[in-house]
């Protein structure tokens, strides 16, 4: 494992670490806590020592599973958590410094920990990157002792922008990939001037950069990459980065041309995330223990050359970049 620091919290955290989205099992299916643990620990037993959590996963199964895991350890785990999306509906107005400092709260006694290495505002609407009080409250917050760092999860790169004008935010958790190329412009350079880190999300485009989806691949009524494909239960680009599964599955084809020998294109999406030094880290997700490993499978493999990455980045240019570069 390599490790990155992440920010301006001077955390050295692994590069490769952990989402838990659904780290209780598929999508679809009842939260397992054995499975949940052993997922956990696998990640920890392999270096990992940043873990991602929200109090809506699950709604707060995951948080409670992380917790449970890291108090059973003995090495020094970095939880970072979210907040925000419990609101309802989840608009603007509902965004109030006393419904936020209740959500922390609730989180810390889920986790059953003392306090918070980071919480982050869940990508909430963007009306809320432009009121001071709300970003200013998670400095009482810090002086409290509940949190150590605040941070954001953002759907767009304009509210990435927005959120680092605030000195307190010191991580953006955006979604970058093969797929989701924009935040490499502008977003880097200036998070990169701010000294604020940059947790990369989605990684693997809800799975369809592994190269193990095809025209046929069916998903359960309640996984989002059935029923959030045209954004009806929240923002599209959470579902497949926001790219038409079929226009996906076509790039996929070329990258599989690309890398003949892979029969798993997952490390070789992490490994081109990698080579962007203003990543702190990336938060694949995982269902049971061989999805962990697969993600750290990414050290296996030889570096990339150039003329791969450039090879890559041209399957994005023709199929991808017309369709969606400048919606998030």
């Amino acid at each position: 494992m390599n490790y990155r620091r992440l920010g301006k919290t001077d955390f050295e955290i692994s590069e490769i670490s952990l989402g838990t989205w659904q780290v209780g099992g598929k999508w679809g299916s009842p939260f397992n806590d054995k499975t949940a643990d052993e997922l956990i620990n696998t990640a920890i037993d392999n270096g990992v020592n940043f873990i991602d959590t929200a109090d809506v996963y699950e709604n707060g199964l995951s948080e409670s599973a992380v917790g449970r895991v890291v108090r059973s350890r003995s090495e020094r785990i970095y939880v970072a958590t979210k907040c925000g999306r419990h609101i309802n509906p989840h608009v603007n107005e509902g965004y109030q410094p006393k419904v936020l400092q209740k959500f922390v709260e609730d989180s810390l006694r889920r986790t059953g920990l003392e306090t918070l290495d980071l919480v982050q505002l869940h990508c909430p609407p963007t009306e809320v990157f432009y009121r001071p009080e709300i970003f200013e409250m998670f400095d009482r917050l810090k002086e409290q002792g509940k949190i150590l760092n605040l941070g954001v999860s953002v759907e767009k790169v304009e509210e990435g922008l927005k959120a680092i004008e605030f000195p307190n935010v010191t991580t953006v958790q955006i979604i970058f990939n093969l797929f989701r190329q924009r935040p490499s412009e502008l977003f880097f350079k200036e998070a990169l001037k701010r000294d604020v880190g940059i947790i990369a999300r989605v990684p693997l485009a809800s799975g369809l950069l592994t190269g193990k989806f095809n025209a046929k691949t069916t998903f359960d009524a309640q996984d989002h990459r059935n029923f959030n494909r045209n954004g009806a239960a929240f923002d599209k680009g959470e579902t497949f980065s926001g790219i038409n599964y079929e226009l996906g599955l076509k790039a996929v084809e070329e990258l599989k041309a690309l890398f003949p020998d892979a029969t798993n294109l997952a490390p070789i999406a992490l490994q081109w995330i990698l080579s962007f030094d203003e990543v702190s880290c990336i938060i694949p997700g995982a269902s049971n223990e061989s999805h962990v490993l697969s993600n750290l499978s990414v050290y296996d493999l030889p570096k990339l050359t150039y003329e791969k990455t450039a090879a890559m980045n041209e399957i994005y240019e023709h199929y991808i970049k017309p369709e969606v570069h400048q919606l998030w």
